[in-house]
């Protein structure tokens, strides 16, 4: 089948590559030039494991191409992907402005029947309203299909390939048929698609995003409780997570979330709940504790420095999670703004996200370095903010040897409580009492 997919981030890229590794042939349409030029030379734009790979191979066979010309894209498509950015607006609702831009332009070049399906995460009755616009500007019918994505970045292309279900939201038999024929290379083993009608599909995606961001947000919440009484948090989680009404996913207490999804659609799907009226006390309370979170994480780093003026102090990962390079909402560049703020120099490591962090929040008050224990050289504190693999396993005489001051505060809480006991080491984490710093 031919497809176009318009944007090209990590929803889109992906899935782009994964229908072409699929035998589809895909055009991708984005408006920067410089990334549609990456593409054409299989240079992946993003970090994304596995996702090189395929791109190599999508390009070499001819089976995927990228543009800047919508045209070019719909020539002789069956369907388009819209997976355009629907980032927060000030008011916490999702701003529909680059979806609704390509919907204008789809409905005044399509020239053929086509199925047009929203992979952007877009408010519930977005379908019904881009259904009732192309009814009344393109020439040719237009179906609208709903098909929000599940995809963890860092995994986006497992997912995608092996995925736990496919949401399909239509009234449309035959547009429910052109998405099966698509999907059934990821379906040879089992048929996990489920067809819904449109808004429900787009429920069900901020619905998803909302519960597991209410999860890691109530863990945060008896992440504080035990550090006030001197529990840990981690044998709490192990004993919730061991209920199978509960399971153990997404019960870890850190930092906060951040990325590219939790916080927009959590923020939005607050939104909605003023707009409409039964307001989603839980959503809104999930998000107030998100970033209580934050800040109080920011602030023992401050205060575990004393005087933080002229301090140095390392930072461990800047990117929101591991394996990737995404540093959207990322509440690692709050601890380092909050500890710049404070007077600190920060040196920072991360293994793919300094160059985007740098562009968010700037490089003064801040030196970067290639190898993560490089940052402990005369460093008041380390604080560990993001789960790489490297910083797992740590030579602690050597981490004692680096710093001025042997102080940990971990925000992932990678390490073992007991590896700091009688050490001079000062070991602080989410959710755990302090121990060390003999």
């Amino acid at each position: 089948m031919r497809i176009a997919v318009v944007g090209s981030g990590y929803v889109g890229l992906v899935a782009g590559a994964c229908f072409a590794d699929a035998g589809n042939r895909v055009v991708m349409v984005d408006r920067d030039p410089t990334r549609v030029e990456d593409i054409n030379a299989a240079r992946c734009p993003i970090y994304e494991p596995g996702l090189p790979e395929i791109l190599d191979r999508v390009r070499a066979n001819g089976h995927l191409v990228a543009t800047t010309d919508l045209a070019q894209g719909l020539d002789g498509a069956v369907a388009v992907f819209i997976a355009v950015g629907t980032p927060s607006a000030e008011d916490g609702s999702a701003d529909l402005s680059a979806v609704d831009a390509v919907a204008a332009q789809i409905a005044a070049i399509a020239d053929r029947p086509l199925v047009v399906v929203t992979k952007s995460t877009v408010p519930p009755g977005t379908n019904a309203r881009l259904v009732r616009a192309f009814a009344a500007s393109a020439r040719v019918p237009i179906s609208v299909v709903s098909n929000p994505e599940f995809l963890k970045e860092g995994t986006a292309v497992t997912d995608f390939q092996k995925p736990e279900r496919v949401i399909i939201g239509s009234d449309d038999p035959a547009a429910v048929e052109t998405m099966r024929r698509l999907y059934a290379p990821f379906m040879a083993r089992s048929d996990r698609m489920i067809v819904m009608d449109p808004m429900s599909a787009e429920i069900t995606k901020y619905a998803c995003n909302a519960m597991l961001a209410t999860r890691v947000s109530f863990m945060n919440d008896i992440a504080r409780l035990c550090e006030h009484l001197g529990a840990d948090v981690t044998h709490v989680r192990r004993g919730m997570g061991t209920d199978a009404r509960i399971g153990p996913h997404f019960l870890y207490a850190s930092l906060g979330y951040g990325g590219s999804c939790f916080p927009k659609d959590v923020a939005a799907l607050a939104h909605l709940g003023q707009a409409l009226s039964p307001p989603m006390e839980l959503v809104v309370a999930t998000e107030s504790v998100n970033r209580t979170q934050r800040r109080h994480v920011a602030q023992r780093a401050v205060s575990l420095l004393g005087d933080p003026a002229g301090k140095r102090v390392a930072v461990w990962g800047l990117a929101f999670k591991a394996n990737t390079d995404d540093v959207r909402e990322s509440p690692a560049l709050e601890v380092v703004s909050t500890l710049r703020a404070a007077g600190a120099h920060c040196v920072v490591h991360d293994p793919e996200a300094v160059d985007n962090a740098l562009r968010e929040i700037g490089a003064d008050g801040i030196t970067v370095v290639e190898d993560n224990l490089d940052a402990l050289d005369g460093a008041d504190l380390l604080v560990i903010c993001t789960e790489w693999s490297q910083y797992r396993t740590p030579d602690l005489e050597a981490m004692q040897a680096r710093m001025n001051k042997p102080v940990i505060l971990d925000g992932r809480s990678l390490y073992r409580l007991e590896w700091f006991d009688g050490t001079p080491i000062a070991y602080h984490s989410v959710g755990r009492p302090s121990v060390g710093g003999a």
